[in-house]
């Protein structure tokens, strides 16, 4: 074609094009304001609660309802507004300018209790409803409970929204279940009694102390099925995956398919977005799953089960950072619903529930323990001194004696604490921990120098024993070495294996094999372990920690409870001294005995759980501010602030450390039983206010600190 040519059709192709666009069907832009659109003929005005953790908004805006957006902008839906448009910038009667940003359509009403123009409604992201009011009381709780904010606790609550698992349909829903058989549960004194309770609609709320062995996850199975027969639903939260996956092949074994939604992380956000809209939407009741799922809007909630509550991992690391077990507990008073919280060990704050007659012990006779349970032989500091081998590598005779006799006939396990364990102090004579007479926090000698207290920051220049009276102190074993190496050179034809922060096994064959672990982290063996080591026992009693006993003890048992029992000649042997009392417990195969002295001793000393406590963390003078400003309550007590440590750039930082080379400090904050609700209020408001008036220094606060020395 020529050039003459390409310029004479050149007019033609416009017109045809702009003639195509006049016929085409003009797509509707979304206004940015709705700018004198209609407003909804009922209930014009929406009550929105926006995705703004900042604690001085934590309130509920309301917003005006178009026309076009009446139909979809429904109690629980996600939707899109404008936030933070002033006052001036009204044209037609509405708000305009701000930011857009996601919320919740909590409520729809005639009219504002705002008197000025409001703005509207931007969009519908989705007409899913996925808050419903009991998932909204649970969360206006948690905030109120650990002076946080609804917005944030709502991030927890609710899952990101997929869109390809929004449009497909969930099952529909099965009929109730027939009541299970107890099974394994006649093993316990009240097992059968709690089961048939659920089952005709009961709820009952128990501590329950299970016993060693793989079959926690089928009694489990068993109280949600009998829940279920009831007609209503049930909730199990575990601490990991792999204990999600062994509740979960239970309930299916129980139940049968289709009848449960699993909720973890690791099974993508489009799946658990289904999973979790199932649950929402009424298809399944029943639903197990991590930290996460405590939030999980079950329908017709009749059963809330925790299991192994003393696990940090059912902390939640993000504000206002709730623990499952207090969320749970809120939802079991709530809902009025049954409540059952796990364990092989036993919490204090388990053993508080049961001494103040909230809940009731579910725990078996001694002899079925007995049965259940491995024999657990001691190695102290008296015997490691006088015996040669533990001298060259470490272990003593009597580990290298089981160690070899268990090879025989399966696996061994051995226990080995990580790295990093900060050093406590205690009694160089009896191993007492060296604790403040002020306030009974640990004492420590930062650098080698003068004692003072991690608590208050009082010093201690004349210290001594209560016990004893020695004045001379040690610091308990920091850490330990992996002992693989050593044990492949031992036993040359034995594999060994290993389970740790890295790698994580989830189970191991009932073959001859060394498993070396670290604690939380044992896999299961097929048919049990024949033995086990629980090595450098001071590592976890030495930590700087007000729970190091307790830890201790729930670590030696989880690895304990997957040996053998002693009729089937499985043996423990722990490397710590003998007399300590989380070692008497593992010996006596007593948690929960244990954990009554612990609550008793705490409650002497005013430690939590009989207390509440609060930390408030931040630079000096900005911690200073915020407790001189703060309105606590009369009975408050302030110990420190104290000085942390110093976090060097470019090294490891867990949650809630200072930023990388700043000097901060911490002051707890202590109230007596009753005030603990008055103490999260006045804390929240002191920091509300000091956001409202621009004081954006970075004061923390974290409610019920897991970690307080």
């Amino acid at each position: 074609m020529s050039s003459e040519n390409e310029k004479s059709d050149e007019p033609e192709q416009l017109a045809l094009i702009r003639e195509t666009v006049r016929s085409a069907k003009v797509p509707r832009a979304k206004p940015r304001t709705w700018r004198g659109a209609a407003l909804a003929k009922e209930l014009p005005v929406a009550r929105v609660v926006v995705n703004k953790g900042a604690l001085h908004l934590d309130q509920f805006f309301d917003y005006a309802v178009p026309e076009e957006l009446d139909e979809t902008a429904r109690p629980g839906v996600r939707v899109r507004v404008r936030f933070g448009a002033g006052a001036h910038q009204v044209r037609g009667g509405r708000r305009e300018g701000g930011r857009l940003i996601d919320g919740f359509l909590v409520e729809r009403r005639a009219e504002s209790d705002y008197s000025g123009p409001l703005a509207a409604l931007a969009d519908v992201v989705s007409p899913e409803p996925v808050l419903g009011p009991e998932l909204l009381g649970l969360a206006r709780a948690v905030a109120d409970r650990y002076a946080g904010s609804l917005a944030d606790v709502l991030q927890l609550a609710v899952p990101p929204r997929n869109a390809t698992a929004e449009r497909k349909p969930s099952p529909e829903p099965l009929p109730p279940p027939a009541a299970p058989e107890p099974g394994s549960w006649t093993r316990y004194e009240r097992g059968p009694a709690f089961l048939d309770s659920l089952a005709r609609g009961g709820a009952p709320r128990a501590v329950w102390n299970a016993l060693p062995g793989p079959h926690w996850a089928e009694e489990i199975a068993r109280a949600v099925a009998a829940t279920l027969a009831s007609g209503r639903g049930a909730l199990v939260v575990v601490p990991d995956g792999r204990a999600a996956g062994r509740v979960d092949a239970a309930l299916t074994e129980v139940l049968g398919a289709g009848r449960h939604a699993v909720l973890t992380a690791e099974a993508g956000p489009e799946k658990r977005y289904a999973q979790w809209l199932a649950v929402r939407r009424g298809a399944v009741r029943a639903v197990v799953g991590t930290r996460a799922a405590m939030f999980a809007p079950v329908r017709d909630l009749g059963l809330t089960v925790i299991w192994d509550d003393g696990d940090g991992s059912h902390s939640e690391p993000h504000a206002p950072q709730p623990h499952a077990r207090e969320v749970l507990l809120l939802r079991a008073a709530h809902d009025r619903c049954a409540f059952l919280l796990g364990s092989t060990g036993c919490t204090v704050e388990a053993a508080q529930l049961v001494e103040s007659g909230w809940a009731q012990a579910l725990n078996a006779g001694r002899e079925q323990v007995r049965r259940a349970a491995p024999l657990i032989r001691t190695v102290g500091d008296g015997e490691l001194a006088r015996d040669e081998a533990a001298r060259a590598a470490r272990l003593p005779s009597l580990a290298w004696q089981t160690v070899r006799e268990g090879l025989k006939t399966g696996p061994v396990l051995v226990q080995v604490p990580r790295r990093g364990y900060v050093p406590r102090l205690a009694c160089e004579r009896c191993r007492t921990p060296a604790r403040c007479r002020h306030c009974a926090g640990p004492l420590e000698a930062p650098e080698q120098q003068e004692l003072r207290c991690g608590w208050c920051g009082r010093g201690a220049p004349d210290w001594h024993c209560v016990e004893c009276g020695s004045t001379r102190l040690r610091a308990q074993v920091v850490g330990a070495r992996r002992t693989a190496e050593e044990l492949g050179r031992a036993f040359p034809a034995v594999p060994v294996r290993t389970s740790g922060r890295d790698h994580v096994l989830d189970s191991v064959p009932g073959r001859p094999a060394l498993v070396v672990s670290t604690p939380g982290a044992e896999p299961v063996a097929e048919g049990g372990y024949a033995a086990a080591l629980l090595l450098d026992g001071w590592a976890l009693l030495g930590r700087p920690d007000l729970r190091a006993g307790e830890e201790a003890l729930r670590r030696w048992i989880d690895a304990a409870s997957l040996v053998r029992g002693q009729p089937e000649g499985g043996t423990v042997v722990v490397v710590a001294e003998p007399t300590l009392r989380p070692v008497q417990a593992l010996v006596r195969w007593d948690p929960v005995g244990h954990a009554r002295r612990e609550l008793a001793e705490r409650a002497e000393l005013g430690f939590p759980p009989v207390s509440r406590m609060a930390a408030v963390t931040g630079p000096p003078e900005a911690v200073e501010g915020f407790l001189a400003a703060a309105g606590l309550p009369a009975d408050a007590e302030i110990l420190g602030p104290v000085p942390l440590p110093v976090v060097r750039p470019g090294g490891p930082r867990r949650p809630g450390d200072p930023p990388p080379g700043e000097q901060w400090e911490r002051a707890l904050v202590r109230v007596p039983p009753g005030s603990g609700a008055a103490l999260a209020a006045a804390l929240k408001q002191a920091r509300a206010g000091r956001l409202a008036r621009g004081g954006g220094d970075p004061v923390r606060i974290r409610v019920d600190p897991p970690d307080i020395g």
